[in-house]
């Protein structure tokens, strides 16, 4: 099956720095692949280069198998994908306003603007936040209407920046359930970047480590935890370390 987002020999250079080599890698449709490392390793300069916003330094990147780029992406292409950071960057307006906006820059109807927004509110369990201004909205709260304000778009690839690291654990888990059953129903491929095995090991089905700026080792996240090579052994050993510290107080 053709690859619906192929990267080849990706390398990103900053000064005298190597920030991302990436011989080869795929994304095929319905994939949620999570993408762990150290801080450093290169994993949101790689995000931003798959969305296509960035350029790399070299190599070429394949979307339904045409070499495409920052520049040659089309708009109609570029709408095909969305992207939700961990700070929500919500607009100084209401919430129905924050998610309606994207397809108001596309100049859908009102009507249609008014079902699809109505539908994804509550998707997110936030139709009672419609009329509330997004400055009062908890941390929660302002996340789910940041995905809600990306699902509404139904694009065909969603990249995903840690965007429950700010989160406290309850509201976390009920926001990954949310997110884990939207993404199963919509069938929508995703490139999530976490700190966070429970949020990988929930919601992605490939698991790939960065270290380096390489890719360590790729496999289903029991395939990668179970049988780590040393690199990625080290990196999940000094990953748990402080969760082992945490719990010991």
């Amino acid at each position: 099956m053709k690859p619906l987002l192929h990267l080849q020999n990706i390398n990103y250079i900053r000064g005298s720095q190597m920030i991302v080599s990436i011989p080869e890698l795929s994304l095929h449709c319905g994939d949620v692949l999570g993408i762990m490392g150290p801080n450093g390793a290169g994993k949101s300069t790689l995000l931003k280069i798959m969305a296509l916003l960035d350029h790399p330094t070299g190599g070429s990147i394949y979307y339904h198998g045409a070499e495409v780029s920052v520049k040659t992406f089309s708009l109609e292409q570029r709408r095909r994908f969305a992207i939700a950071l961990q700070q929500s960057l919500l607009l100084n307006t209401t919430v129905y306003q924050n998610v309606a906006v994207g397809l108001k820059l596309r100049k859908q109807s009102k009507k249609v603007i008014d079902e699809k927004v109505h539908y994804w509110l509550e998707k997110f369990h936030i139709s009672h936040l419609a009329n509330k201004h997004a400055s009062t909205l908890s941390g929660g709260e302002a996340q789910r209407v940041n995905l809600a304000r990306a699902f509404v778009l139904e694009p065909e690839v969603l990249f995903l920046d840690e965007p429950f690291s700010a989160l406290d654990f309850p509201t976390k888990i009920k926001l990954l359930k949310d997110l884990k059953s939207i993404l199963q129903s919509t069938k929508t491929t995703s490139v999530f970047v976490s700190h966070d095995m429970l949020e990988i090991k929930y919601l992605t089905s490939k698991l790939m480590i960065m270290i380096n700026g390489k890719i360590e080792q790729i496999g289903t996240p029991e395939e990668v935890t179970s049988y780590p090579n040393e690199k990625t052994a080290g990196f999940l050993n000094e990953w748990t370390l402080p969760l082992v510290q945490q719990q010991a107080y």
